[in-house]
């Protein structure tokens, strides 16, 4: 069969596909969760440092060094886990965390809130208590596991003045035994109990819904070492669906406090924190915002809606110009690909963030987006798709790159072109004092932050700079033929894992 490119046809309408791959869904997975725990394979998994390709070639020597990574389903909770910097929730909030587990299935879990989004400022801290219930593998997020969880108390500790006028016009004039015009700093007041309360945690918009997916990963390192990682559940993006949403990606992870990175002073000062004395974390040199080079995955990464990933971003500020290669898989060792997407474009740098301190907002546009399938379902699924709506109809093969930009995108995959999206990026430094890029978090609800309001008020997981000379860009890219990773996964559960994340992906899944 000839392959002939066909006029554009307009894009069919996104709300009738996501329903109809949902449906798909449920008649798959749905109906065989059961209430038989660890339905799907409980062996813990290993897999290598090296993810993908784009990490194979990086500069530094900490990504080279191989690490075996297991985890263990059901996972392994007992003990200290603690925050290794100051973290951004949308919003944003600005928090460090350290969450206690208990042998006799109860936690404690201290979160403490500041003004800054260098947590030097502490404006209050919570203490949790509760259960939690450990209940299956999660059928929608591979390798995590499902939870319940139950809270018996919650505290607070408000640490100024001026930070007790801001919660004044959050909360109800009473919460339970607390006051706020009878707050004093430094005292600890009940805000929750199982009898009251639930209205004060709803107007502070706190949830420990996180706690609903849950993952432990153990990193073994060459020279004997370990780090151990908990990963709980995403916080939704949007503030109003924040304290109902079922998580189905990941926070950035906590990390054993006993066997942590090192260097980790922000690690130690969580460690010894109470509610009455929250971390303040030492001021850190601002890092300069050289963006040229390229910029890559540090781990498998799992998005929201089904989506494992790892991402390889290259930025020429010479030309404002910039090309990301995101390779997606079926599973969160990030070992059986399913499709790798090539986007290009352009892009702009605007102001600091108001906001988030020492964040930069961005205008990036996308002007031509390339696709290889990697396996046999994906290529099949791509050419059941009606001529002029995905590159070229019946074409796709293996291995072989297709770009899209003829066709204005690809309705399957929720990709439209050109497509302009406004970005946060933030320069840190790791504990070796290697430059690290955060990037906004993507919505949770699928849809794109194509307009200034939407612009994202927090970040995914950072990526490290893997080489400081950037790639020349030409016209186009040349077309490459890619090696095949057989995927384990049945072919119908990795057919809808694929359109479902694909679908629920943002409109670009590229950032």
């Amino acid at each position: 069969m000839k392959c002939v490119q066909v006029g554009n046809m307009s894009n069919g309408r996104f709300s009738h596909l996501l329903r109809g791959v949902w449906l798909l869904w449920q008649a798959v997975f749905v109906a065989g969760t059961g209430s038989k725990l660890w339905e799907v394979p409980t062996a813990s998994f290993t897999s290598s440092s090296n993810l993908s390709e784009s990490l194979q070639d990086c500069e530094y020597r900490h990504l080279q060094d191989r690490v075996s990574i297991t985890a263990d389903i059901p996972p392994r909770l007992d003990g200290t886990w603690v925050s290794t910097r100051c973290e951004v929730r949308p919003g944003p909030e600005f928090i460090t965390r350290s969450y206690t587990f208990h042998p006799s299935r109860h936690f404690t879990a201290l979160q403490h809130y500041y003004t800054d989004s260098s947590c030097e400022a502490p404006a209050y801290s919570l203490m949790i208590r509760g259960k939690l219930r450990l209940r299956q593998a999660s059928w929608i997020t591979r390798g995590g596991t499902e939870a319940e969880h139950h809270l018996s108390k919650v505290g607070i500790v408000v640490h100024s003045l001026a930070a007790k006028q801001r919660l004044s016009s959050r909360l109800p004039s009473s919460c339970v035994g607390l006051t706020l015009s009878r707050v004093v700093p430094g005292k600890l007041y009940e805000l929750y109990n199982t009898r009251a309360g639930r209205g004060c945690l709803s107007a502070l918009g706190f949830s420990m819904m996180e706690m609903g997916l849950i993952r432990v990963e153990t990193q073994h390192h060459s020279h004997g070492g370990k780090i151990q990682e908990l990963l709980l559940g995403d916080i939704h993006t949007d503030w109003t669906q924040r304290t109902d949403y079922r998580p189905t990606g990941y926070q950035q992870p906590l990390q054993n406090a006993m066997h942590h990175l090192h260097p980790c002073p922000v690690c130690a000062l969580v460690y010894r924190s109470s509610e009455h004395r929250p971390p303040v974390l030492p001021r850190s040199p601002a890092a300069p915002l050289s963006l040229a080079g390229r910029w890559v995955s540090q781990r498998c990464e799992t998005r929201p809606n089904v989506l494992f990933l790892t991402r390889d971003f290259t930025l020429d500020p010479d030309q404002h110009a910039w090309e990301g290669i995101y390779r997606h898989y079926s599973d969160p060792a990030c070992s059986q690909p399913t499709f790798t997407l090539r986007a290009s474009g352009h892009y702009a740098q605007g102001n600091p963030s108001a906001k988030v301190s020492g964040a930069t907002e961005f205008v990036f546009k996308v002007t031509e987006v390339r696709i290889t399938a990697m396996e046999g379902q994906t290529a099949k699924l791509l050419n059941g798709t009606r001529p002029g709506r995905c590159g070229l109809a019946g074409c796709w093969e293996i291995g072989v790159e297709q770009d899209l930009t003829p066709t204005d995108g690809c309705n399957l995959l929720g990709i439209k072109l050109p497509h302009k999206e406004y970005e946060l990026f933030k320069p840190e430094l790791d504990h070796r004092k290697h430059p690290l890029l955060f990037t906004g978090e993507r919505p949770t609800d699928g849809t794109s932050p194509d307009r200034p309001q939407r612009r994202p008020t927090s970040f995914q997981a950072p990526m490290v700079l893997c080489s400081g000379f950037p790639r020349r860009y030409g016209s186009g890219f040349n077309n490459k033929q890619v090696q095949l990773a057989t995927s384990g996964t049945g072919r119908l559960v990795q057919l809808v894992l694929l359109v479902l994340g694909s679908v629920l992906c943002s409109r670009f899944c590229v950032y």
